[in-house]
């Protein structure tokens, strides 16, 4: 029954506690969320446990929907999305926890688009239906705008309605991609089919048409991801978030571009994800975000434009990861997405508690609070190291798979992108000595308490999981090698099949 079920329990069951929280009294919302973040997290937790490395897509369900257009309700995981929907479940109860003090107006709504919000991510990483796929991906963007709108900071409206311009720009294009080729291949196999397996089995010689699909999707993954140079709505989405948007935003809705990346574009349309041309092109603007990332991080005086602008670059590790097309490289995509979603999570979680305490986002508010709150401050260095990759931290693995595997197929590449790593340590430790170890110069910050027994609960797990991966990572990668192994040579294979023909 857990076989054939759980996936739609984790969809359906974010929605119905949505519901729940609008119709409880307002001081027991947060209460109710938390409980039923926590069941999801109970029901996503087996899927380690039952999932079988190698045994292609598991937890299969399908059922038609609209028979009459080709429709169905197809969900399932492989080792690609199963992590995804793990991160997901793991980071959704502690964004909730994390917002019980920062959250002080219109709970229930908040935690009732916290829980639709949920619905709507999984959704995204277990949808075999491209119909359900696009639904889902909407379902995302609606919660997220009125989070940043409406508990943001000053410039909340702008920030929200410049995020839903850019991802709904996006998802247009995506939509009519879609349309085009379920039309292309219907002319061909006389079925209207949403199906993600159908439309990958019927997708070759679509001659020129190919190009302006994958264009099509290209362009609504990279703005999600976001690539350079598509970026310029994430700082502003990041900073004036709060808290728990800012963590969901960058731990799992930045993850959707690359996932599509590995899902939908690079194996729908291999001849042109491969095509020198393109591969060089996006190989490029991958390098640029790596470096420019982490150059304008370094002058930022904010402290969650700064994380915000580390995400371009670790971003931009992914897509390099991708394009290699190595097993190593693709792995350490993987990696790299899932370490990014738990370091740069927490480092937004910390910059929401000094927030709390000085509310100031600015470096320059802080300095020498290692004196006043040592276990702030240790947790801050930890998830700091961690972020820019350090060895026997999760960050590590991840940027370390995708540099060997990039350096066997564009070793110039990867010299470029080694440079990023040492970028990434000139803009996080001069601002974690200033944030922590300058002298402790203003009378504001000698009254901070340390963290509290919540906030600890909060970070205790990331801190787990960043150790964890850093020093046994072999059993997510186990899980993860035979979908990784497949993607790189179906994609190999079909790419070369067309080289051959032409």
């Amino acid at each position: 029954m857990y076989q054939h079920g759980v996936l739609t329990a984790l969809l359906v069951w974010p929605a119905l506690a949505a519901l729940l929280v609008l119709l409880v009294p307002e001081r027991w919302a947060k209460h109710v969320a938390f409980a039923a973040s926590l069941v999801e997290f109970a029901i996503a937790v087996p899927l380690w446990w039952t999932f079988v490395p190698g045994a292609g897509m598991q937890f299969l369900a399908d059922v038609p929907w609209i028979a009459d257009w080709g429709i169905h309700y197809t969900v399932g995981v492989d080792g690609i999305s199963l992590f995804l929907v793990l991160l997901t479940a793991l980071l959704v109860p502690l964004a909730v926890l994390g917002s019980y003090t920062y959250i002080t107006r219109r709970e229930r709504a908040f935690y009732a688009l916290m829980l639709l919000l949920t619905s709507g991510m999984i959704g995204v990483f277990v949808a075999l239906d491209l119909f359900l796929f696009y639904v889902m991906w909407e379902v995302m963007l609606i919660p997220m705008y009125f989070i940043i709108g409406v508990w943001g900071g000053e410039r909340r409206l702008y920030a929200a309605i410049k995020f839903f311009i850019y991802t709904f720009f996006g998802s247009l294009l995506m939509l009519v991609a879609i349309l085009a080729l379920v039309y292309l291949v219907a002319q061909r196999t006389g079925v209207y089919s949403f199906s993600y397996t159908h439309l990958l089995a019927h997708l070759g010689g679509l001659g020129p048409a190919a190009f302006w699909l994958f264009g099509a999707f290209f362009l609504a993954f990279a703005i999600k991801v976001p690539m350079f140079p598509f970026h310029t709505w994430l700082p502003d989405a990041h900073v004036e978030a709060p808290t728990a948007g800012s963590v969901l935003l960058a731990g799992i809705l930045l993850k959707m571009g690359t996932y599509g990346f590995l899902r939908f574009a690079v194996p729908f349309f291999p001849q042109v994800a491969l095509a020198p041309a393109v591969a060089n092109a996006i190989l490029v603007l991958a390098l640029i975000g790596i470096v420019y990332g982490g150059l304008v991080a370094m002058v930022q005086p904010d402290f969650k434009k700064l994380i915000a602008y580390s995400s371009v670059a670790h971003l931009g590790f992914v897509v390099l990861g991708i394009w290699a097309l190595t097993l190593q490289s693709v792995q350490g995509a993987l990696l790299v997405m899932i370490n990014h979603g738990i370091s740069t999570g927490a480092l937004f979680f910390l910059a929401g508690m000094l927030y709390e305490r000085r509310h100031s986002r600015l470096i320059a508010a802080f300095g020498g609070i290692a004196r006043v709150v040592p276990l702030l401050a240790a947790v801050l260095t930890l998830v700091a190291l961690s972020s820019i990759g350090l060895p026997a931290t999760n960050g590590f693995v991840g940027e370390f798979l995708v540099l060997l595997g990039a350096f066997r197929a564009y070793p110039v590449a990867a010299a470029v992108a080694t440079t990023g790593v040492i970028v990434g340590a000139m803009y996080l430790l001069p601002a974690l000595q200033r944030v922590i170890y300058n002298p402790l110069d203003q009378p504001e910050n000698e009254r901070l308490v340390d963290l509290s027994p919540r906030e600890l609960a909060v970070l205790v797990p990331l801190l787990v999981c960043i150790v964890w991966i850093g020093v046994y990572p072999q059993p997510i990668l186990r899980r993860m090698e035979p979908a990784a192994q497949q993607f790189v040579q179906s994609v190999r294979a079909a790419g070369s099949t067309v080289t051959a023909a032409r």
